[in-house]
C-alpha cells in the first residue's frame, strides 16, 4: 500500500499536571502533537506507512520534535531542518463544567517562516498515494497558504487522494480569511472532514436545529450540512464528527460519512474523557486507513469513531491505539474489560 504524506506543524505541548488550572502550575509536563502530525502517528500505529514533512530548527528542541515522530515509526526524511523556534502550545484539561483552555505560543516558529523552495513535492510524493493537511496550515501565514496549495497541485498532479480536514481554529485568522483560503484549497481535496462548527464558521453552512454548546446535534441538518459542501466543491466524500457535549469530562462521540449521496451514521458512543487533544485528528486518520483499506461507507465511518473514541482515553496528542484494539471496538467490544 502506498504511503501517507501529511503536512503541518507540529508544536512542543506544554500541559500542567493533571487537572491543575495554568495559575497553579508549579512544573509543566512536555509532549509534542500538532494535527497532522497526530495523523501519521496514528496510522503509523495502525502499521501503515505514513510521513510527516514540516520544518524544525536543527538544534534540540526541534530534534526531540523528530524524535517524538520516529519513535512510532513516521517517515521524518523530508522534514527539513532550520529557522529559530519550534512554536508552542499550552493546555490546561477542563474537567466537568470547566472547559479546557488552549493558549498558542507559535508566532515566528520555523514553518511559519518557511519558504516555498524548502519543499520538494515531486520528490516528496514519491511513492505515495494520499496527502493530508489541515486548516490549521493555512492558517500560520500567507507563505504557508501558498505552499499548501503548491502541496496540493503537485499531489494531484501526481495521482493522489487529498483529504482536509477544515479544523477552523479562531485564534489563528478570521472566519472571512479562513473562507477565502480554504475556498481556493478545497477543489483540490477529495475527502473533507469537519466538526460540528467546521462548516459554519469556514463556509457559512450550519446545520438547523442545532446547539453545539447545549450538546444538541439534528442529525438530519448534517446530512444536509454534508451535501451542500459536497455539492459546492465536488468531494468524493464529506466526513462529520458529532460531539454532543454533556460536560468537558463525558460527551456522546459519532460521525457521518456523506458519499455517493447517501449519508451513513456510526454507532454513538458515551465517552469519558481522559485527553480529548487529537480526537479529530484521530478519526481523520481512522477514515484514511479504512478508505485505503477498502471499507464500505459504513465500516469506513464506524473505525474512524472507534478509533477516536478510543483517543479520548489516551493522554496527549498522539492516538497509541492499534488496528486490531480499533477493529474490537467497531465490532461491538466496548466493555474495558482487562485484556489477559
Amino acid at each position: 500500500m502506498k504511503k501517507v504524506v501529511t503536512f503541518g506543524e507540529i508544536m512542543l505541548r506544554l500541559a500542567p499536571e493533571g487537572y491543575t488550572r495554568f495559575v497553579q502550575a508549579d512544573s509543566f509536563g512536555a509532549a509534542y502533537g500538532g494535527g497532522e502530525a497526530n495523523v501519521a502517528v496514528s496510522l503509523a500505529n495502525f502499521g501503515m506507512d505514513a510521513a510527516f514533512v514540516t520544518k524544525l530548527p536543527a538544534h534540540e528542541i526541534g530534534q526531540a520534535a523528530v524524535n517524538s515522530l520516529r519513535r512510532y515509526g513516521v517517515d521524518v526524511s523530508e522534514i527539513v531542518r532550520g529557522g529559530s523556534r519550534v512554536g508552542i502550545y499550552y493546555i490546561e484539561k477542563g474537567a466537568s463544567q470547566r472547559a479546557s483552555k488552549v493558549i498558542y505560543d507559535r508566532a515566528g516558529s520555523a514553518i511559519a517562516a518557511a519558504r516555498p523552495e524548502d519543499f520538494d513535492w515531486d520528490k516528496i510524493f514519491g511513492g505515495a498515494g494520499w496527502f493530508h493537511f489541515t486548516g490549521i496550515t493555512p492558517a500560520l501565514g500567507d507563505n504557508v497558504a501558498g505552499m499548501c496549495r503548491e502541496a496540493c497541485e503537485a499531489a494531484k498532479k501526481a495521482g493522489l487522494t487529498v483529504s482536509c480536514d477544515l479544523n477552523y481554529r479562531k485564534n489563528l485568522w478570521s472566519r472571512e480569511k479562513a473562507g477565502e483560503v480554504m475556498a481556493g484549497l478545497m477543489p483540490f481535496v477529495d475527502v473533507c472532514i469537519a466538526n460540528e462548527e467546521d462548516a459554519a464558521d469556514v463556509f457559512g453552512i450550519c446545520a438547523a436545529k442545532t446547539d453545539v454548546a447545549a450538546g444538541r446535534l439534528d442529525r438530519a441538518a448534517y446530512v444536509e450540512v454534508a451535501r451542500l459542501l459536497t455539492e459546492r466543491f465536488g468531494f468524493k466524500k464529506t466526513a462529520i464528527t458529532l460531539r454532543e457535549s454533556i460536560s468537558a469530562s463525558d460527551n456522546n462521540w459519532a460521525g457521518m460519512l456523506y458519499a455517493d449521496g447517501e449519508a451513513y451514521f456510526s454507532r454513538t458512543y458515551p465517552v469519558h474523557i481522559v485527553d480529548r487533544v487529537g480526537g479529530g485528528d484521530s478519526f481523520g486518520a481512522g477514515l484514511i486507513y479504512a478508505v485505503l483499506n477498502g471499507y464500505g461507507p459504513q465500516r469506513a465511518v464506524e473505525f474512524a469513531v472507534a478509533a477516536s473514541c478510543l483517543k479520548h482515553s489516551v493522554e496527549g496528542d498522539f492516538n497509541m491505539a492499534s488496528a486490531d484494539e480499533v477493529e474490537k471496538l467497531a465490532a461491538g467490544d466496548g466493555s474495558g474489560r482487562v485484556v489477559r
